[in-house]
């Protein structure tokens, strides 16, 4: 039965069409027969009891330059619609918490995917504290003496800040190197958020596996191997997405995660595996499926609306 979808997004104008997740699931929609609704957070309005947004209806298709039609501004309600997707980019900040409050008035009455509860109260980098058995040692502060204390017991660490993405504001720290008071200052002066800090896994340098787990389980990974002199292989900055396969490490780590992952509506995850150990779990806007589907020929777009449709129609 073809679907009402809305795409909370950041502006689809700009997206790379080879890469982002989104826009691949946008495509699949319309191949599916679904319509496509989009607007970016800000256009979220809470007025009076009902929920809208100010948007566009669109239409996509894969042409480079000209990979988007739009129709007529207009302001719709979001009840109007089957499905919402919350897929703008973090930073995870308030205004991101914010519109995850304003979408649970409407879920599940309105399929929004990712579940805007869990997506609120599983952080990616504190999600997997739930996991400790998977996870490198790791720690979650603002004190310097206490990371300095880590960083002692482990010898080489990795700092991020706790609610970015893409890579940013990540630092590999050897024990000799002295910045580590300074960059600290710095990433107080920023805002008053606690730092995570992660024991140093130097085989990194092979690889960072993207693992895509579908309503809990998991269809393909790629790995992502850092540019020369990086320590992050993130792709946003210049990590090389590559062919790989499944260990019986990470499946026995989507094994155990999976039931969560599903329990919880995190329909679409993507999580990070370096070395046999899970370092993130992202589930606000993860991504990869587009290179999944260049190496493997798997079609996540479509397994991730089969799973939609599904809980649709369980809907009844």
């Amino acid at each position: 039965m073809p679907l009402k979808v809305a795409l909370q997004m950041d502006p689809i104008e700009n997206v790379s069409i080879s890469a982002d997740s989104t826009f691949r699931l946008g495509l699949e929609a319309e191949a599916r027969g679904h319509s496509l609704f989009q607007y970016t957070p800000d256009g979220l309005i809470f007025d009076e009891g009902k929920l809208f947004a100010r948007g566009r209806d669109v239409t996509l298709r894969r042409e480079q330059g000209n990979h988007v039609s739009f129709g007529e501004w207009r302001t719709a309600e979001l009840t109007e619609f089957d499905v919402v997707w919350l897929r703008q980019d973090p930073p995870f900040d308030m205004g991101y918490v914010t519109t995850t409050h304003l979408l649970d008035r409407i879920h599940p009455r309105v399929l929004v995917v990712n579940d805007p509860f869990w997506v609120r109260n599983s952080p990616e980098k504190l999600f997997v504290l739930d996991f400790p058995d998977l996870t490198p040692p790791t720690m979650i502060a603002r004190d310097v003496e206490a990371i300095r204390a880590f960083r002692q017991r482990h010898d080489e660490i990795i700092i991020k800040p706790l609610y970015g993405n893409g890579g940013a504001g990540v630092f590999h720290l050897p024990q000799a190197d002295a910045n580590l008071s300074a960059l600290l200052e710095l990433f107080g002066g920023i805002n008053r958020e606690p730092v995570i800090v992660q024991k140093y896994l130097p085989a990194v340098i092979k690889g960072d596996k993207r693992v895509i787990l579908v309503d809990g389980e998991p269809v393909g990974a790629i790995n992502r191997i850092p540019a020369q002199g990086e320590a992050r292989s993130n792709m946003h900055v210049g990590g090389r997405p590559e062919k790989v396969g499944l260990t019986e490490r990470e499946r026995e780590i989507c094994a155990t995660i999976g039931p969560v992952l599903r329990e919880k509506g995190l329909i679409f995850v993507g999580i990070d595996v370096i070395d046999g150990w899970l370092t993130e779990i992202n589930v606000t806007s993860p991504t990869g499926i587009q290179e999944l589907e260049r190496f493997d020929g798997i079609n996540a777009a479509a397994l991730i609306w089969e799973a939609i449709e599904r809980r649709r129609a369980a809907q009844g």
